[in-house]
């Protein structure tokens, strides 16, 4: 008799079902797990697609992840990546939220357990597609469509992995489905359910394979299309991967990153088409700008509904706007853009309203993140930015350091803002150029999902974040200091519960 599956994330032979249902944490979709296989052959074998349009249909279901499930990589990334650094407070005063902004997050919280479960069966969706594409039964599905469609499904893999690991640090790596347990099998297949962690080198060597693997048969970069996994995100993905400790290249940072350019990719003018309105506030002003590497997009019918995580949903005014918002902007933040004269990414970035809280400022004039600022804005995941952005790291960061092709960046970077060029004092050593870039980074990209990612990157955590809570005034008391064990997430207790082969983090 077979068992049911006990694994969340490992069940790939199975079929997902999804009650697509928005959102606040009270109110999220469900996932449940069925027996039911996409299709049987005329002998009656179970099979995971039948024919082509069984994979194809597969494959829109792993796209419809980055519209459809905005909790994980988007909601609850921001959280982490602002509300637990310097450039947000949590924002309402709830279990959940509070201790990314207090340094006290524990393995039980509901959010840290929410994302690993729905990180799991975001690799599990692209898994059924990359180990049954091959078997699939029909002609009409030619060698060039299968490899393209993997592709596709392992660029997605290896984001969701790229998140994982630099969230948890050691994660199961699974890029096999597990088999089905039965009497005969249970010891040998029983291990699949209950994966072991592989450590950072592991995982990153997996991304970078997924990622190499992918480039050639991977869709070409469409100016018209940035919702698709091309070969251009494929090698954004690399860059960033190759800046990070495990692997870190900056060679091939540089490379990726100028293949990006070389694809077509460049800067808007205007930085307010990224996350602007139209003139009558009734839809997004841009979608698929020059800039936009990947996003998601969302049109009247099908909005998103992460806006009212954050402020005000402008196509709709008084839309779920009765309750405190996260990710509110810090005043250290806010400090940063004043002191740098930035109007046009600060007005871009935070907006103030009336409200009835007053959780972290008066009710009258209370700050909100502004980039996701309507239900029909499109969340972008990568921007050519940070990418350029990130060749500037690479260019300081590098033997041989090349700080005036650092500085060309940066300065271009600031001249789109408005803003005045780097100071003969900021490009005068290695160290001021770092402390340059990662000022840069934090205006261009606030609320985008980079800042904590940054500070760990280079090692930042402990100076910045151990110090923000003397010289903010608004956030709430700091509960243990910053230290190389804040560096990674707890892993969730209830996994570790399901599964004894997994490993606490150090200090949680």
């Amino acid at each position: 008799m077979k068992l049911k599956y006990i694994f969340l994330g490992l069940a790939c032979s199975s079929c997902l079902i999804l009650t697509n249902t928005s959102c606040s944490l009270d109110y999220d979709p469900i996932d449940t797990y069925s027996d039911v296989t996409e299709g049987v052959t005329e002998s009656g074998e179970k099979v995971a697609f039948k024919d082509k349009a069984a994979v194809e249909s597969h494959l829109v279901t792993i796209y419809q992840r980055m519209r459809d499930r905005q909790e994980h990589w988007y909601n609850d990334f921001l959280i982490i990546s602002d509300s637990h650094a310097d450039n947000a407070y949590a924002g309402v005063t709830g279990a959940e939220v509070m201790p990314f902004e207090t340094n006290s997050i524990e393995g039980s919280n509901s959010i840290i357990e929410r994302d690993w479960n729905r990180y799991l069966e975001d690799i599990a969706r692209a898994n059924k597609l990359i180990c049954n594409i091959d078997d699939v039964q029909d002609n009409s599905l030619t060698s060039s469509e299968r490899a393209q469609y993997k592709a596709e499904a392992r660029i997605f893999r290896a984001m969701i992995l790229f998140d994982m690991v630099r969230l948890w640090g050691s994660i199961p790596v699974i890029i096999t489905e597990a088999e089905d347990i039965t009497s005969e099998s249970i010891e040998g297949v029983y291990p699949q359910y209950f994966p072991s962690q592989s450590t950072e080198d592991e995982a990153y060597k997996q991304i970078e394979t997924d990622l190499l693997e992918s480039i050639a048969a991977a869709p070409d970069y469409n100016a018209a299309d940035k919702t698709i996994f091309t070969k251009t995100v494929a090698r954004t993905i690399l860059a960033k991967v190759y800046a990070e400790k495990p692997l870190r290249d900056y060679t091939k940072v540089i490379q990726y990153c100028d293949q990006v350019a070389a694809d077509g990719v460049d800067l808007v003018t205007d930085f307010s088409d990224l996350f602007g309105m139209n003139e009558t506030n009734t839809d997004a002003k841009a979608r698929n700008t020059k800039e936009s590497i990947l996003e998601a997009q969302f049109f009247s019918g099908s909005g998103n509904w992460c806006t009212w995580m954050f402020g005000r949903d402008l196509v709709n005014w008084n839309n779920n706007f009765t309750w405190a918002k996260w990710v509110t902007p810090s005043r250290d933040l806010i400090k940063a853009f004043e002191n740098e004269g930035d109007l046009i990414r600060y007005k871009e970035s935070i907006v103030y309203y009336k409200c009835t809280w007053s959780n972290y400022y008066p009710s009258d004039n209370y700050p909100f993140m502004y980039k996701c600022r309507s239900a029909y804005s499109s969340i972008i995941k990568y921007r050519y930015a940070d990418v350029l952005l990130l060749k500037a790291e690479a260019l300081i960061m590098k033997d041989g350091p090349d700080l005036a092709g650092a500085a060309t960046i940066i300065d271009r970077i600031r001249t789109r803002a408005g803003i005045a060029k780097l100071s003969s004092s900021d490009k005068s050593s290695k160290s001021s150029m770092e402390n340059a870039l990662l000022k840069e980074r934090r205006l261009e990209l606030a609320f985008e999902g980079q800042r904590w990612y940054d500070l760990v990157r280079l090692g930042k955590v402990e100076e910045v974040m151990n110090a923000v809570y003397a010289k903010d005034s608004g956030r709430k008391p700091q509960m243990y200091p910053f230290d190389q064990n804040s560096y990674r997430l707890p892993i969730p207790q209830g996994s570790i519960d399901q599964n004894p082969n997994l490993v606490q983090n150090p200090g949680y």
